[in-house]
C-alpha cells in the first residue's frame, strides 16, 4: 500500500521566498496551489490503486470494468496469485471474501488501511465505488435512485461465481446499499456489517437518520441550522436552480468536526480532495425490505463511540429498533474508523468473520 501522502507544513511555506511583501504573497499563493495540485495527484493515484484492487480478474486484465455481465464466463474478482495463507486461528472461517462499501461522499479509496490489514491476515478484500463516487465516471446528478446508486455493488455480486458468498461491510449511508443488496441478493451475502451505518427499517429513508444530527451540529458551530434550506451553499442544483436539488456536499469547515474529529491529518487531507457530492435521490428514497429476504440476513452493527455525524445515541436507537445479530463497539472512534481506529476495526472484522 506504500502510497506516501504528505502536506506542506506552515513552517515550510514561511521559509519560501524573500523580497517584497507582494512577492512573498504571490509565492505563497503559488506554493499553496502547487500543494493542492500535489494532494489531488496523490489522492487520484491512491484511488486508482484501490480501483485496480477492486478489479482482480483471474486473467490479470484491468480493462474490464466492475459489474461486467458477460454470460460466457464468470471470472473471480478475488483471484490473486499473491494471497497470503490464513493464520491458524482463521483457518476455520467459512467466508474470507470481504466487499467494502463506502458511505456518502467517499469512494473505494477510503478503505486503503483496511484492505492492507485484511490482506495481511490472508483474507480477500475488494472495495467498490458506488455510482457517481470515487473514480466512477457517472455524473452524480444522474444518480436518482437507490437502485442506480447501488448498481456497481449489485452487478459485482451477480457476477461472482455461483457458489461464492461474501461478507459485506457498509459504512454510514452505505448501510442502505447493503440492505438493498440483502433484499435483492440474500444468497450471495454471508454476513452484513453496518459500520456506524444506516441500518433502517422498511419504508424508512437513509436521509432521516442524519438530518437532525447534522442540523444540531451546524447550529452549535455557527448559530444557524439552515444547512438543508433552499439557500444552503451545501445543496447542489445539477439541473438548474429552477429544479429540485440533485446533490449535497458538506462545506469543508464542517467536515472535520462531523466526520474526522479523531482522524490523522494525512487522511483528512486525502478526504478533502477526494470526496465528491452526495446524490440526494438515493438518500431520500424509502427502502423496501421484506422479512422473507432482508429479514433472513445475518446483520452485525459496529458502533463508533465518539461520532459527531451519527451520535452513539442515534446508533443505539438504530440497534434497538432493528435487532442485529451482533453489536460491537469501537471506543474513541469518529465517524471514520477506517482512518481513526483501523486496527480496532480490523480486529472486529476478524471477530465477525469467525462467528459460525
Amino acid at each position: 500500500m506504500g502510497n506516501k501522502f504528505t502536506c506542506m507544513s506552515k513552517k515550510d511555506t514561511k521559509n519560501v521566498g524573500i523580497g517584497s511583501r507582494s512577492k512573498r504573497g504571490n509565492l505563497s499563493k503559488r506554493r499553496s496551489s502547487m500543494d493542492e495540485e500535489l494532494l489531488h495527484k496523490q489522492a487520484l493515484a491512491m484511488a486508482i490503486h484501490q480501483h485496480q484492487l477492486s478489479q482482480r480478474f483471474d486473467n490479470g486484465s484491468m480493462s474490464r470494468r466492475l459489474g461486467s455481465t458477460s454470460s460466457r464466463r464468470r471470472a473471480d474478482p478475488f483471484a490473486t496469485t499473491n494471497a497470503k495463507p490464513l493464520p491458524e486461528y482463521l483457518e476455520n472461517i467459512k467466508t474470507k471474501k470481504f466487499v467494502l462499501v463506502h458511505g456518502e461522499g467517499f469512494g473505494a479509496w477510503c478503505w486503503y488501511k483496511s484492505i492492507a490489514l485484511l490482506e495481511e491476515s490472508g483474507l480477500l478484500p475488494v472495495a467498490l465505488d458506488l455510482a457517481g463516487c470515487g473514480i466512477d465516471t457517472t455524473d452524480a446528478k444522474n444518480v436518482t435512485t437507490l437502485a442506480e446508486y447501488s448498481k456497481p455493488l449489485i452487478d459485482f455480486l451477480q457476477n461472482l461465481p455461483e457458489e461464492d458468498k461474501v461478507i459485506l461491510v457498509g459504512h454510514s449511508s452505505g448501510g442502505a446499499c447493503i440492505s438493498y443488496a440483502l433484499e435483492h441478493l440474500p444468497d450471495k451475502i454471508s454476513k452484513a456489517v453496518y459500520l456506524c451505518g444506516t441500518m433502517i427499517a422498511d419504508r424508512q429513508r437513509p436521509f432521516d437518520v442524519f438530518a437532525e444530527e447534522v442540523r444540531c451540529f451546524v447550529l452549535v458551530q455557527r448559530g444557524s441550522a439552515e444547512l438543508f434550506s433552499p439557500e444552503s451553499k451545501s445543496l447542489i442544483y445539477g439541473n438548474g436552480k429552477d429544479n429540485p436539488p440533485t446533490g449535497f456536499m458538506f462545506e469543508k469547515q464542517h467536515l472535520q468536526g462531523l466526520y474526522f474529529n479523531h482522524s490523522p491529518t494525512k487522511d483528512v487531507d486525502l478526504a478533502m480532495v477526494s470526496m465528491r457530492p452526495i446524490p440526494l435521490g438515493p438518500m431520500m428514497e424509502k427502502l423496501s425490505l421484506s422479512a422473507e429476504k432482508y429479514g433472513t440476513g445475518r446483520r452485525f452493527y459496529v458502533q463508533t463511540l465518539d461520532d459527531n455525524a451519527l451520535s452513539p445515541d442515534v446508533q443505539e436507537k438504530l440497534v434497538r429498533e432493528n435487532h442485529p445479530e451482533g453489536i460491537l463497539k469501537i471506543k474513541g472512534s469518529d465517524h471514520c474508523p477506517f482512518f481513526s481506529k483501523p486496527q480496532a476495526l480490523h480486529k472486529i472484522l476478524l471477530e465477525i468473520a469467525q462467528i459460525a
